[in-house]
């Protein structure tokens, strides 16, 4: 059994990852690392677990074979600094950390660290010959998944236009004036237009992938009003108005194969021909794309969970890859969809 730690376990996130762990058949847990709860049941602050384990919140990492780190952004490296870990040891960090700047000099081990991007779908062999990944942020995730598949084809000719809603767990569990029931309940407001931090990795992603990347990402975030999942309806240019009627589906067609046929050995990246909806990816791994053309522009719309997909459920995903695993162990799960 792979020996798993879990560091900031008491947040959304972090009780994620506990949560699937606990029915992966791979997988023993032996620290849900947290300072503050030490001794108290795991249960006590993720209610959903009460009757599926036993496990006590404890202030020791142990000897784990990986090591996820759910902690808040900025906080992984002080971490990494303060616990020294087994050198063999494979770390998932699902902070940002590491997603732009990828190298880490371990002063315990005297070595330096190189983290990969844990875009699972896109570096899915890289991932699979690291021992450190960055996860990716839940936005970068979903919108990502719906351009690289253009982006590896040269097919962005034009500025990338985004406007993608979250719900309130992408925020934590910290209350905050924007993220409370009176706020949030039956409201939508904008947050960091055009600045979200998400931003510098799709930027980075799209530079390794095609080069000199020289295209802008208008990105417009949205918080909205219910707990979980990420909507995002992504727009760009494609000149096809000119085209006679025939050519003009043709291409539109290929377009769609070219998503389909990039996608076609992903477990959890799939091509919808029908509009899609939020629920249908709740409580799944799943990301869900469905591509429309309209006056010379080409439509995705990208729905994941953002606490799964987007976090905790990618993460595991990503430590499949890292053991050679089923990528599908322990996520193998159904949205409610209504």
């Amino acid at each position: 059994m792979i020996k798993a730690a879990i560091a900031g376990a008491t947040g959304y996130t972090g009780g994620e990852v506990i949560r699937l762990l606990l029915n992966h058949p791979d997988v023993e847990i032996i620290s849900a690392f947290s300072t503050s709860n030490m001794g108290i049941p795991i249960s006590i602050i993720h209610r959903d677990l009460i009757g599926e384990t036993d496990l006590l919140f404890s202030k020791e990492v142990g000897t784990p074979d990986i090591i996820f780190l759910c902690l808040g952004h900025g906080l992984s490296k002080a971490f990494l600094d303060e616990h020294p870990l087994p050198e063999q040891c494979k770390i998932v960090d699902l902070g940002n950390d590491f997603r732009l700047e990828p190298e880490y000099y371990d002063n315990h081990n005297r070595t330096k660290k190189r983290f990969i991007y844990g875009l699972a779908d896109v570096f899915t062999e890289e991932i699979k010959k690291a021992q450190y990944i960055a996860n990716p942020g839940c936005f970068a995730t979903a919108i990502q998944s719906a351009i690289v598949p253009l982006a590896t084809k040269g097919l962005i000719r034009d500025d990338i236009h985004v406007n993608a809603i979250t719900g309130t767990t992408g925020a934590g569990k910290k209350l905050s004036e924007t993220n409370n029931f009176s706020y949030r309940n039956n409201n939508i407001s904008v947050y960091k237009p055009f600045t979200h931090q998400h931003l510098g990795e799709m930027y980075r992603t799209l530079s390794l992938l095609c080069g000199d990347f020289s295209k802008q990402i208008n990105f417009v975030p949205m918080r909205g009003d219910f707990t979980r999942g990420i909507f995002a309806s992504i727009y760009t240019k494609w000149d096809d108005c000119n085209l006679p009627e025939k050519e003009r589906q043709k291409a539109q067609f290929e377009a769609i194969q070219l998503f389909k046929e990039y996608y076609k050995d992903s477990p959890f990246t799939f091509i919808s021909d029908e509009p899609i909806s939020l629920k249908e990816v709740i409580n799944t791994n799943k990301c869900l794309l469905h591509i429309e053309f309209h006056n010379g522009y080409i439509h995705i719309t990208s729905v994941i969970d953002n606490l799964i997909k987007g976090a905790a459920g990618q993460a595991i995903e990503n430590m499949n890859l890292l053991f050679g695993l089923e990528r599908t162990a322990g996520l193998k799960l159904k949205p409610s969809s209504f």
